[in-house]
């Protein structure tokens, strides 16, 4: 089957990251060689975001050996820091937010109402959001629902340690669903505004379909209204993506896409407003000028790529199939690069975000149907980081 091309919670969690070590990353000797994607002009609109007032500079690379932060998880699929402490994990089966709690335990916060679960659908992203006028905190998901994909919110409740979940509020639903491609990472960009990624969920055509939610990144308020500047005047950021599961920001404000190819690349992807990525029209490169072509390929092979995290001017990405962390350098003209390998020997990875402890979490997922699970897992890793040559 001929495979076109495709396809904060962040912002909030870079502190000043602490050089951890000087050991260099472990590069498997049989790591195997990705191409980069030749660079490209930066369309108009552009979608860079204004960046936040924290912000981390430079290149970073991983350097030192994985901590284990917890075990036992079953099939996670999104991990959020808090700024209290401790962290939540959304795991996709069965519905249930995990807090890692400051101290280190791992609880049940709760389980998120509606999510039917199947196939690659069930509950995905999270992301923390606070209403400083009331000063109430939001967990928000993207989950599948018995007829859709949605988002939805609920009140963040009690004190660290003991999280719980209040009322769920819909804030955006209708998003296709099917067994695969749904999409699912959610996360609040520096401008304050919710970003969703939706798969194209079998139906090809509606990537590139402007009024159709599917294969695209959309942009919303925070109560799930269309953004006001947005290019096409709805919900719509992007289109023509084939599956987006990650996204960030750069220490520039330029968000970042990972994207799961069909058969022959997977892509990392500068977001600009406006941009059309190509899905079904066409997969990695495209040459075309209707197009925005991805800043670097991978086969999904070595790549299959979920969530991302930026640092700096450094973006990993967490590799599924590949059983790769990924580090690309995101400065250009240098962004197309090469990437290099950072970690492996984890299994399955399904995301990475900037930790309050000025390094890498990172997502094992071996125990989603697709993975060899190890007596532990599945787990949530720390991984320290230092500045990169």
């Amino acid at each position: 089957m001929k495979r076109s091309r495709r396809t904060a919670a962040i912002g909030c969690l870079l502190c000043a990251l602490v050089a951890a070590s000087g050991c260099a990353p472990a590069v498997p000797p049989n790591a195997v060689p990705t191409r980069a994607a030749s660079p490209q002009a930066t369309p108009s609109p552009s979608a860079t975001a204004a960046p936040s007032t924290t912000v981390v500079q430079g290149r970073w690379q991983p350097a030192g050996a994985p901590t284990t932060l917890a075990t036992g998880l079953v099939a996670p699929w999104s991990v959020v820091a808090l700024d209290t402490g401790g962290a939540l994990v959304s795991e996709r089966d069965s519905g249930t937010v995990r807090e890692l709690t400051p101290r280190g335990g791992l609880r049940t916060a709760g389980v998120v109402p509606g999510v039917v679960s199947g196939g690659e659908s069930g509950l995905h992203g999270l992301a923390v959001w606070e209403d400083e006028s009331s000063g109430e905190r939001w967990l928000y998901a993207y989950h599948g629902a018995a007829e859709d994909n949605r988002v939805v919110r609920m009140p963040l409740l009690g004190d660290p340690g003991e999280l719980g979940l209040g009322e769920a509020q819909t804030v955006l639903a209708g998003i296709r669903r099917a067994g695969t491609h749904n999409g699912g990472r959610i996360a609040f960009g520096p401008d304050g505004l919710l970003y969703v990624s939706t798969g194209d969920a079998q139906d090809p055509d509606a990537a590139q379909d402007p009024d159709a939610l599917g294969g695209k990144i959309l942009r919303l308020t925070p109560e799930g209204a269309p953004a006001l500047d947005n290019p096409f005047g709805t919900a719509v950021w992007t289109l023509g993506h084939r599956n987006v599961q990650g996204l960030a920001w750069s220490a520039d404000g330029q968000m970042w896409a990972s994207e799961f190819g069909q058969n022959a690349w997977d892509e990392l992807n500068r977001i600009v407003a406006g941009a059309n990525y190509g899905w079904p029209v066409v997969e990695g490169e495209a040459g075309d000028a209707r197009f925005t072509d991805p800043v670097v390929v991978w086969t999904p092979g070595d790549a299959s790529p979920s969530g991302i995290a930026a640092v700096g001017d450094t973006v990993f990405v967490a590799g599924l199939r590949g059983e790769r962390l990924w580090v690309v350098n995101a400065t250009p003209p240098d962004g197309a690069a090469p990437p290099t390998v950072g970690l492996a020997g984890q299994g399955r990875l399904r995301d990475v975000i900037a930790a309050p402890d000025g390094g890498l979490w990172i997502l094992t997922n071996n125990t989603d149907g697709r993975g060899a699970p190890r007596a532990d897992d599945d787990l949530l890793i720390s991984v320290p980081l230092a500045p990169a040559p």
